[in-house]
Order: structure tokens, then sequence, then C-alpha cells
């Protein structure tokens, strides 16, 4: 066996095994269990019990509310693991301290010890062997990494859904269930009620349960599990009596008033007005946690994460966000829309299959006269040229659609027609974000890059 001596080896020895992430569909029972992850962590001496957890399921909103923890966390002066999914650019943004990465000679020292755990794990069912899936390697390789950091608490993410995630082997301080939305129906199901039902068997026995903003019967399922389970609730819509925010140039500018009459109001840094919904989760589950301290409003305020609404160049301004959701995409549009108008924003987009593209559409069509599809990775399946059908049968006959499949061109053509006064908006993925993002940067580090 041939030893791992840089962290691109890391991520394709991982990568060597069977990865979910890719598909779409098959949520089979042989490849999304608990039993086989429960079996890894046993072989691996449970580093996930070595540190208290919190962990977060939903549609949207998991990354931000979870990077709001662990710096609130972080600044008590808890060491604090940070696992999240997917990346933007780099697969070290999944697990870092607190939004900070490994050390590359820690990443190996680690990759090398589950490397060589794995050539004696072996693991059974009634098909035959199995080995651990990309995802498990990936949970059970930051686990092993906050152990060796000697981690105290650790934030963890839902990869997919919640019931079968490999996450959900742990035994959190708290569970958090941020908004859920139709999404990924090809394995979660088809309805809300089904996908409600999929990510509320997070919720542990007699576990604090945090939830979000829901829609009604979404809500209703999770306290039908919270009930099941002897779960204490904490809801935010019973917690806060307002919350009012404003994007602005220097940030997000949210007022929180609880219900207990306490009112305040902070700068955050992460814009959109999504981040006033996730900073406010946070804050709840800190101080019922009695794990606020005088640190935590700056934690909170100064917390960033890639891809949330993030600048990324100037001249004219480039943003990239990975709202993928129709109501993320939304509320992203509308935040954007306060600085930027109509005229002025260019848009980049592309989405995985498995959305609800016509109401993504619509919002985009909203919020911009020109529009650039572009290829959101070769990561997960997509469909552009339906895309651009689609954009083309709902645009009015002012606005512009392009397909442009080839990401650098995709962004050298949005910079050619977008002017210095405006802006270019890259959304709809993940994939996308992170394609575009690693244009940029490379144009930055001095590679050819040159305007059509």
């Amino acid at each position: 066996m041939k030893a791992i001596t840089t962290f691109a080896e890391m991520v394709a020895y991982l990568e060597s095994f069977t990865n979910l992430e890719r598909q779409v569909d098959n949520y089979t029972v042989r490849t999304y269990r608990l039993d086989r992850m429960e079996k890894l962590l046993a072989h691996l001496g449970n580093p996930e019990q070595s540190f208290r957890t919190i962990h977060l399921a939903g549609s949207k909103g998991k990354g931000s509310t979870a990077s709001y923890l662990a710096a609130a966390l972080s600044a008590n002066g808890e060491k604090t693991g940070l696992f999240l999914s997917p990346h933007l650019r780099d697969y070290r943004e999944r697990f870092t301290l607190a939004g900070e990465f490994f050390s590359d000679a820690v990443l190996i020292e680690v990759g090398n010890h589950l490397q060589t755990s794995l050539t004696s794990f072996s693991f059974s069912d009634e098909w035959g062997a199995a080995l651990p899936t990309t995802f498990e390697l990936f949970c059970a390789y930051a686990y092993l990494l906050f152990a060796h950091a000697g981690c105290t608490w650790a934030v963890i993410e839902t990869g997919l859904g919640g019931r079968l995630d490999a996450t959900n082997t742990l035994a959190p301080v708290a569970s958090l269930i941020t908004p859920i939305e139709i999404e990924h129906t090809r394995i979660l199901g088809s309805t809300l009620a089904e996908i409600a039902t999929e990510k509320s068997k997070i919720i542990k026995t007699n576990t604090p349960l945090f939830i979000s903003y829901q829609q009604p019967e979404v809500m209703e399922i999770l306290l039908a599990e919270a009930a099941h389970k002897g779960a204490p609730v904490y809801r935010l819509d019973e917690a806060l009596f307002a919350l009012d925010s404003t994007t602005g140039e220097a940030g997000e500018r949210v007022h929180y008033l609880w219900n207990d009459g306490r009112s305040e109001t902070l700068l955050l840094e992460m814009r959109g007005s999504v981040q006033a919904l996730n900073s406010a989760l946070a804050l709840l589950v800190l101080r019922t946690l009695d794990l606020a301290t005088p640190a935590t409003p700056s934690a909170i305020s100064k917390n960033r994460l890639p891809g949330r609404f993030q600048q990324i160049s100037s001249t004219p301004a480039t943003f990239v966000d990975g709202a993928h959701t129709t109501e993320s995409l939304s509320q992203l549009l509308n935040s954007f829309s306060s600085l930027y108008p109509k005229e002025r924003t260019t848009i980049i987009y592309g989405a995985l299959l498995d959305k609800e593209h016509e109401s993504m559409v619509r919002s985009v069509l909203d919020h911009s006269n020109h529009v650039i599809i572009s290829r959101p990775g070769t990561y997960k399946e997509s469909d552009i040229q339906s895309l651009h059908t689609l954009f083309m049968s709902l645009k009015a006959p002012e606005q512009v659609v392009e397909l442009v499949e080839d990401n650098t061109e995709a962004l050298k053509r949005a910079q050619a027609v977008t002017d210095e006064a405006g802006a270019i908006l890259v959304c709809g993925s993940f994939y996308l974000a992170g394609g575009i993002a690693d244009i940029l940067a490379s144009k930055e580090r001095g590679d050819e890059f040159k305007l059509a």
C-alpha cells in the first residue's frame, strides 16, 4: 500500500470508493444505510465520541448556521470542528477548525492513518461484502481530524436528507432543522411531507431540538417526531417577535426583537436576508444551551463562509452564491437587487437536475435582463440545453438569454456585457459558483485570461 504524500492524493483515494454525491437517485438500503457507518466508526475507535456535537439538517441555511455556531464556540475558547458539504473550491472547506484549514501535514498524517485502518476493515450484508462510500469516509476522516486536534466541540451538517445520512450516527448535544423545501426529489421523495419525514429522523431521544421557520405541514411532522422521541423543542418562530434586515455595502444589518423583550442589532459580514434567519437560529441555540458569552455577537457578525453572497472580483463587481433551492434563490436575488438593479445585473446561471426549475427560472428573469446559462461542473448531472429552452420560453422580448457552456467563456461574456457600475451574479449551483471562483482565482495568479 502506497503512503499518501499530498492532500490531493488523499482526496483521490477517498473518491475511489462509491461516490453517492454524484448520484441523483437510487436511494437504496444497499448504498444508504447506517450500520456500515457505525461499524466503520467502531473500527476507528469511535473518534466522534471524543467531542460534543451539534447536528444540523434542512434544505437551506445548514452551512451558514453551522458556521455561525462554530465561530461562536471558537470565540469562547473551544476548539471546534466544522464539517460541511459540498465545498466551493477546495475539499479542505469540508473539515475545518471553525473555518480554518488544517495544515497539510495533519491532513496527510490523518489520511494515512485512515488508509491503514481501512486495510483491516470489512463489512458484509445479505448481498455480500460492501466497502464504505466516499461520503462515509469523508465523515470518518473529519471525525479523526477533530479528535487528533483535540476538539471539544464539532458542528456537523448532514450531507443529504437525515434518516440514512452517514452523519446520523452521532449522539449530539442538540439537533437543528433549518428551513425545508422541495429538493432531491428522486432520493428524498416528491412531497414536502416525505422530505420533512426523512430530515426529521435526525431528532434524537431526549435531545433538544431547534427548529427554524417552516411551512405548516413541515412543522407538524417535525413536532410529531419530537414528541415521539421526547425531545424538548425550541422554535425560532416562537422565540422571535420580529426579524428585519437590510442588505448594504458593509453587510447585512439585522435587527432581532425577541419575545423575552431582548432587542439587538448586528451587522453581519455575510450579506443576504437568509443570513438574518440563519444567525437568529444560531443565537437561539447558543443562548438556550448556555453557550453564549460576551464574545458571541462579534463572532456571529464577523463570520464568513465561501460561496454565500461572496464578492470575488470588482470592476465589474462579481459575486458567487450557492443558492440552489427555490426560496433560497429568491431571497438571494431580492437581497442582491437592493444593491444592483435589474438593468445593471448580469446573471450566470446553472442548475443540476432534480430542481424546481420553472420557479427558479422565473425568479432569475425577475431580477436580470441578461442571463448567461453555463454548465454547473461535471460532478453531478445537469441539462443546460433544456434549461436554456425553458428560459427562452419564459423570458420577455427585451431580455437576453445566452447559452455558453464553458465557464471561462461564460465569465468573459458576462464581463463584456456588464458595465463598470453593474454587477455579475453567479448562482444556481455550488458547482457553478466554485467553477467561476476558480477561474477568477487563476486570473489573479496571473494565468492567461483574455476577454473575448
